[in-house]
């Protein structure tokens, strides 16, 4: 299994966030978060690292990533073999921690960036219902099989999904594309727009604690 943090707010959990870095990062870039939100609701977060790799669109510079990228452009290129690589891996911790005694439908995933479409991505296709999923600053990755490939236990799965209006690295076009694709196959989508730009503010972070104590509260 992938090398983690961990952070609990009790020491008898209920709940799980899995929550996964974007492009270049780790699992300590936003381990702070996890505190700043001070939920008084028993949650282990864990915090995965990815594995190192060569990026294509940086050059083959080796960084921890999700997949590889080569494109920035909707309906480019996508690495499709990496993204369901790291779908496995992240499945592998929601079985975890279930062996642990929390049930897959009090596991949320969260990402940010490429760990955001990731984490999208392993939502929609696990086969147990989940307690939701927050994507920041993402996009849904490899849509063109989610008819295919999506779950029933997951139709009703609530979904964060925010963006900033000044993100360079990640339009906010693409964002609100992917909202706009999730929407019409009947999810629900709750879509959020900051001014920022690839980073994540404090207005946000306020509405991701409304998020998870709204989802965490319903399945307690």
């Amino acid at each position: 299994m992938l090398e983690h943090l961990e952070y609990q707010t009790d020491d008898h959990p209920q709940h799980c966030i899995i929550w996964l870095h974007g492009l270049g990062a780790d699992g300590h870039d936003f381990a702070p978060i996890a505190r700043e939100l001070a939920l008084s609701i028993p949650v282990r977060f864990i915090f995965p690292h990815a594995p190192q790799m060569p990026v294509t669109l940086n050059g083959g510079y080796v960084m921890r990533a999700w997949y590889d990228i080569y494109s920035l452009t909707q309906g480019g290129p996508q690495d499709e073999a990496g993204i369901r690589r790291s779908q496995r891996e992240i499945e592998s911790i929601i079985e975890q921690q279930m062996s642990l005694g929390i049930p897959a439908a009090h596991v949320m995933l969260a990402g940010f960036s490429q760990g955001g479409a990731i984490a999208l991505h392993t939502a929609l296709r696990y086969p147990q219902k989940l307690a939701g999923v927050m994507a920041l600053s993402t996009y849904l990755p490899v849509v063109t099989t989610l008819d295919a490939e999506k779950t029933p236990a997951n139709m009703n799965i609530p979904i964060f999904m925010a963006h900033g209006s000044f993100d360079n690295v990640i339009a906010l076009d693409t964002g609100s594309a992917s909202s706009l694709a999730l929407q019409k196959r009947g999810y629900n989508v709750q879509w959020h727009e900051y001014a920022m730009a690839h980073s994540v503010c404090s207005d946000e972070i306020a509405d991701i604690r409304q998020f998870i104590t709204q989802v965490f509260g319903h399945n307690a």
